[in-house]
């Protein structure tokens, strides 16, 4: 009622100074707000502040922008790539071993043969051959003369240099290792006739002794000797190999016939060579091609 009096009030006075005044209530004419309202209304505006307060940080906050560039995919590591690398020329077959250095068997007991006879020393019992294997031959291919100075060892590289010692009286004598053996019970060395006398061995016939390495007999043993090189029963393919031989560098090649138990057998032989050095030289040659070939004494 009271606002529909102020209208008419207004109205009827007309838009004048004293009729705007009347349309201010007089301060006594508000009415204060109760507790609820005023709980009501600080609730609405405290939401109204924080929606406020969201909506000005939301527009604060730009968007991020999307990535121009795709980050970078991290590289497995690839395996190391050996570039290929040209094969090595194939080293050159070593020379077979001639046949007195190669392992041998005897009486069912294996030997192997020593490839250097440097600080070799040993104690045992030495016999010796004589007689009934006089001009026979050796495994070195030698033919055995017992009045010379050698010897037979079962390991000791051919034509080492050996002194050996009589443990009995202290004679000592030097050889040349020539021949294999002795193959009976502790036997270390096989004496020459010759050897046995200078030892004193003879009447015994065994003796204790020590061995003793000196390196390899130096020089030449001089004589006449041949590389044999095959053995064949038809003289035709032996006389083949002899021509061949001679065209491969060889002028003393020749041919000798022998018989064993009734069967011919023809040998070919390269030489003729003054001293053993040059034969051994020569076989360790031919060795490459034919690895049965060995030294003789003519």
């Amino acid at each position: 009622m009271r606002r529909f009096d102020l209208l008419s009030r207004y109205v009827s006075a007309g838009p004048s100074g004293p009729a705007v005044r009347e349309l201010r209530p007089a301060r006594d004419q508000v009415r204060p707000l109760s507790k609820k309202q005023q709980v009501i209304t600080g609730a609405v505006m405290l939401w109204m502040l924080c929606g406020m307060i969201l909506l000005v940080g939301c527009a604060a906050k730009p968007a991020p922008e999307p990535q121009r560039h795709p980050s970078p995919m991290r590289e497995e590591p690839r395996p190391a790539v050996s570039r290929p690398q040209p094969s090595p020329a194939p080293a050159p077959s070593p020379a077979p071993a001639p046949p007195t250095a190669r392992p041998y068997t005897v009486l069912g007991q294996t030997y192997h043969p020593l490839a250097t006879a440097d600080g070799f020393a040993e104690e045992g019992i030495a016999s010796w051959y004589g007689p009934q294997f006089h001009a026979k031959r050796t495994a070195s291919g030698e033919v055995y003369n017992m009045y010379d100075l050698t010897a037979a060892h079962r390991v000791l590289p051919m034509q080492t240099k050996i002194r050996v010692t009589n443990l009995e009286n202290g004679k000592s004598v030097v050889l040349r290792v020539n021949d294999r053996g002795p193959f009976v019970g502790n036997r270390v060395v096989d004496l020459s006739y010759k050897a046995a006398q200078e030892l004193d061995v003879i009447r015994p016939g065994t003796a204790p002794v020590r061995v003793e390495a000196l390196g390899r007999w130096p020089g030449g043993i001089p004589g006449r000797f041949f590389v044999q090189v095959g053995s064949y029963t038809q003289r035709e393919n032996a006389a083949r190999q002899v021509e061949d031989m001679r065209r491969n560098g060889y002028p003393g090649s020749r041919m000798v016939q022998a018989v064993i138990n009734g069967q011919n057998f023809w040998r070919v032989q390269v030489g003729e060579f003054n001293n053993l050095d040059k034969a051994v030289s020569v076989q360790q040659e031919l060795v490459r091609r034919s690895p049965g070939v060995f030294v003789i004494a003519d």
